[in-house]
This record gives structure tokens, C-alpha cells and sequence, in this order.
């Protein structure tokens, strides 16, 4: 038996604000909410950009690890979002005035990639391919 991976599913996150993250997930990467629902002390729901989903859990008592203290810990460091217009992305980097970090755009050999925060604090790789394809060596 075969079992040939397709492609990621989603992605599950906590979030400090359901409300703030799902609008910045649409403004941002132009996700829309398609379920929603109510989980413990907060809200949770399925954000969806084409194939790809984010589900999202409220849960504003939740600390964020961050700075040194991530570092003593395993964690998803990333996850990673692929663009194909470079100028529409640098256009909403700035219309948003999110803040990038290691120095992005940061050059690959067959691509660019900017590091950016979502409003709870976890990081993303916005990554454009050259000629839109995913290549290596």
C-alpha cells in the first residue's frame, strides 16, 4: 500500500483573539472563515485560502514562548505560505506595515522569503519561487 503524501492539510494554531487573528489572516493571506464554533474558553474555526486551512483556537490565558525561552523547548519554529506575486505581497507588507525579520526578503537560491509575525506571535515564511517553481540544486 501506497500511502503518497498529497499535500499539508492545515495547520493548528491558539491564538490570543479569534476575532483579531481571523481578520488578519483575510487581510493579510486572504483566508475566509468557513467553520466556527465554541471550545473551552473560546472561539474556534477553520480558515481557508484554496486547498490550504488554518484552524484556529482562542485561548487568551495561553502565554506565547518567545525569545530565549522558545529555545529551551521543541516547537514548530515556522510555518511557510507560498506567494506568486511578489509585488502584490511587498504592496500589502506595506499597506499592513508588518515588521520582517532576519533581514528580509531573505535570497535562496530559487527564491525569496520574507519572515513575518501574526498577532499572537507566531512566525511565517511568506516564500516566492522564481518563475513559480519549486526547484532545487
Amino acid at each position: 500500500m501506497n500511502n503518497e503524501l498529497v499535500t499539508l492539510d492545515h495547520v493548528n494554531l491558539t491564538v490570543r483573539s479569534f476575532s483579531e487573528s481571523a481578520e488578519w489572516y483575510k487581510r493579510v493571506f486572504g483566508f475566509l472563515l468557513v467553520e466556527e464554533g465554541v471550545y473551552g474558553d473560546g472561539t474556534w474555526g477553520i480558515l481557508r485560502n484554496g486547498d490550504f486551512m488554518l484552524c484556529i483556537y482562542e485561548s487568551p490565558s495561553r502565554e506565547v514562548l518567545s525569545g530565549e525561552s522558545s529555545d529551551r523547548f521543541h516547537h514548530v519554529y515556522h510555518f511557510g505560505l507560498r506567494i506568486r506575486d511578489r509585488k502584490q505581497w511587498e504592496g500589502i507588507l506595506e499597506r499592513e506595515a508588518l515588521e520582517t525579520y532576519y533581514s528580509s526578503p531573505v535570497r535562496y537560491p530559487h527564491s525569496l522569503s520574507w519572515y513575518i509575525k501574526d498577532p499572537t506571535g507566531h512566525m511565517i515564511e511568506v516564500a516566492y519561487w522564481q518563475d513559480d517553481q519549486v526547484k532545487f540544486g
